[in-house]
């Protein structure tokens, strides 16, 4: 166990608002604020980056605001019901490391179970479709490591969330998932290997993005688009190898790299690029869902940021 592990998490309330701007009372006075529960607002920012996610347009391949993309059982609504449901799970893990205060087999326990109880929620709310799966899993791990440590960078916190992802939950039974029929086929490394890591795709790519493309000048969508396109250069989507092999996923890479090259999607020729990547990508009726998880990660990265 590392002395990072122990040390004292911060105090478990938090002013409304808090990193964006404080609520304040109409009436006339000194101002006011309302504290809430340190883990309804991690909850609140994980689901808000979700949504944030869907919202995003256009994105190559994915549901979004113009359509469902490559996906003919999700809409824009689902994705939005999808993440809501997901509010009291995610809420359960930030207690959870509140509770435990420490990486250790029973935070890991107890985010394996939580995460299972909202999975079934979720497909109890789509009908059996998985918007989020491998969100659980990614903004799971996120939350419970900022609930330990509310005063970290992305950097360390996405570590933390690497090492609790390092621990085998004992109760957990591998799933004969798309993601695990693409590992043993290709040999690709998928979302578990990805939080193992401490997430290199958001970290060393989607993070620094989002914020090259703001000190740029880029509206905040472009921002977030551009931070997406870093991700899925940089990663082995499992979710498109599934549908479209190495070669779909080579499609991906090379079309992200080249609209980031002809200046992101703050230029005329970096939008003309991401358009040809979506009839691309929606040709090959491939869906890059890996790189829509790590986003909603990274942004959850970022609103945390100055808890």
């Amino acid at each position: 166990m590392k002395a990072l592990d122990l040390q004292p998490h911060q105090p478990n309330t938090i002013p409304v608002g808090a990193g964006l701007s404080w609520r304040r009372t109409a009436a006339i006075g000194p101002a006011k604020t309302t504290a809430i529960p340190l883990v309804d607002h991690l909850a609140d920012l994980a689901v808000e980056s979700l949504i944030d996610e869907a919202e995003l347009s256009p994105k190559p391949g994915l549901v979004d605001r113009r359509s469902s993309g490559a996906h003919s059982d999700m809409t824009l609504a689902l994705m939005h019901a999808s993440a809501l449901s997901l509010w009291p799970c995610l809420r359960q893990m930030a207690e959870a490391a509140e509770q435990h205060g420490q990486i250790g087999v029973p935070l890991r326990t107890a985010l394996g179970r939580i995460g299972r109880d909202g999975e079934a929620v979720m497909l109890a709310t789509t009908g059996g479709v998985n918007t989020h799966r491998g969100a659980i899993w990614a903004l799971g791990l996120l939350v419970a490591a900022r609930a330990l440590d509310t005063r970290a960078d992305a950097a360390t916190v996405a570590a933390r969330a690497g090492r609790i992802a390092l621990i085998d939950d004992p109760a957990a039974i591998a799933p004969d998932s798309h993601g695990n029929q693409v590992r043993r086929r290709y040999g690709a490394s998928g979302a578990r290997e990805q939080a193992q890591q401490g997430f290199p795709a958001v970290i060393e790519h989607g993070l620094p993005q989002l914020r090259r493309s703001r000190a740029a000048g880029a509206s905040e969508n472009h921002a977030r688009l551009d931070a997406l396109l870093a991700i899925m250069a940089a990663l082995s989507d499992t979710c498109v190898l599934w549908r479209a092999g190495p070669q779909g996923l080579q499609a991906l890479q090379q079309g992200a790299r080249a609209v980031l090259a002809a200046g992101g999607c703050a230029s005329l020729d970096g939008r003309r690029q991401l358009r040809l990547l979506d009839t691309q990508l929606l040709h090959m009726n491939a869906s890059p869902g890996g790189a829509a998880d790590l986003l909603a990660a990274c942004l959850f990265l970022d609103k945390t940021g100055s808890l």
